[in-house]
């Protein structure tokens, strides 16, 4: 195996660190926020020149209403929500209107180069952010988001995208699941899941099974990456027929198990999970391999408007109760300190069943991917989509 690089040494660790706090926190769970001040609605009429508005481009299901509706009565802020399912979406978009439109945005934190090539990103004045409410590990994610010594980056939410299927259709354990079950000779058919990160999930499982290299080594070179992409396409064309749907967001992957006939798929966390607690019979489980993980945070376009409304939003996120509000809703879990509390007994229920056993030591940080390696990746996608 190649020599690791520092950024993925440092990813492990932050991610090493964030287990560690979740295990001594509530039931191993990291949905955890920190405290911060809220200004009444009698001030932000005098405090926000721009408009009443915040404009937030946000993955599609990390915004629930109750969330918006709290900060509207204790801000006067209103949300408007521009939601998207991918980082090529948020990319397209932000690149179409040169940086203009949004006040905030929520990249993964994977992405930093990308977005350091466009130029389409303003930097935080971290005078005005209480970095005491945001887990140093996952803030020291969010730190290599960073150029010009600026941060660009802070976190929001993280998650993992795994396994989840059916559990009235099929049966299996913690140990014994792989990302290789999608393409059991059963599961024709019947799976999900999207398309370029199911591509990597078959790099893992073939990883596995030794007939591939360590899939990190595909980020060093492209000569690498195209060695071990040619044999990733060339399984997932040959499985093509196991596909029932591709999804693109947090509604496609319910749909897929609720109406579409999907028994297994490659998922985030936070749509199985918040079937798992209505009592649908649905599970998410990391699977052998380690599931996949990401931090998506906070953003600002070089356009924003709206920046005094920005750092009230940054301050109202980091409230205990606001941090557990968003786990218990979304299914995701807060990278902020002090909301142990306000977690209910579902969700802490639904995490101890998706990361089992030793599932937060396999955790696996997704790398940071360059330019070049995403525009390949694209390239190859579109063959096993298209096939």
């Amino acid at each position: 195996m190649t020599k690791k690089t520092k950024s993925q040494i440092s990813a492990e660790e932050t991610v090493k660190a964030a287990k560690a706090h979740s295990r001594r926190g509530v039931l191993k769970s990291a949905a955890l926020l920190g405290s911060a001040a809220a200004l009444g609605p009698w001030v932000v009429q005098d405090a926000f020149s721009s408009s009443g508005d915040l404009n937030i481009m946000m993955w599609s299901d990390y915004l629930p209403k109750p969330f918006r509706e709290k900060f509207k009565a204790e801000t006067g802020i209103n949300i408007k929500h521009t939601p998207y399912g991918s980082n090529e979406e948020l990319l397209n978009k932000l690149k179409a209107t040169k940086g203009r439109g949004f006040d905030l945005i929520s990249p993964t934190n994977d992405r930093g180069s990308q977005w350091q090539d466009l130029g389409l990103l303003s930097s935080f004045d971290m005078n005005k952010v209480d970095t005491s409410a945001i887990l140093p590990s996952m803030l020291g994610i969010s730190a290599k988001f960073s150029w010009d010594g600026k941060p660009r980056h802070l976190p929001f939410l993280w998650g993992t995208e795994a396994m989840a299927y059916r559990t009235d259709k099929y049966t299996t354990e913690y140990g014994q699941l792989s990302y290789g079950d999608l393409w059991l000779p059963e599961m024709k058919g019947k799976v999900m899941g999207r398309p370029h990160s199911m591509m990597a999930g078959i790099g893992r499982y073939l990883e596995g099974t030794g007939e591939l290299p360590p899939f990190t080594e595909a980020y060093e070179t492209e000569e690498k990456m195209r060695m071990i992409w040619d044999k990733i396409t060339k399984f997932a064309v040959e499985h093509k027929p196991w596909i029932k749907q591709f999804w693109n967001d947090a509604d496609g992957q319910i749909n897929g198990f609720m109406q579409n006939g999907v028994v297994i798929g490659q998922t985030w966390d936070g749509p199985p999970l918040r079937l798992f607690k209505e009592g649908k019979p649905v599970r998410f489980m990391a699977p052998k391999e380690g599931a996949f993980t990401w931090v998506d945070g906070l953003a600002v376009p070089a356009g924003a408007r709206n920046v005094d409304a920005i750092y009230e939003f940054i301050k109202f996120a980091n409230k205990p109760e606001m941090g557990g509000l968003l786990a218990n809703e979304t299914g995701y879990n807060s990278v902020s300190t002090g909301a142990a509390d306000h977690l209910t007994d579902e969700s802490k229920k639904a995490f101890a069943s998706a990361y089992p056993g030793d599932a937060l030591d396999k955790l696996w940080p997704w790398p940071a991917t360059p330019s070049w390696y995403a525009e390949i990746r694209n390239q190859y996608r579109d063959k096993f989509v298209a096939a």
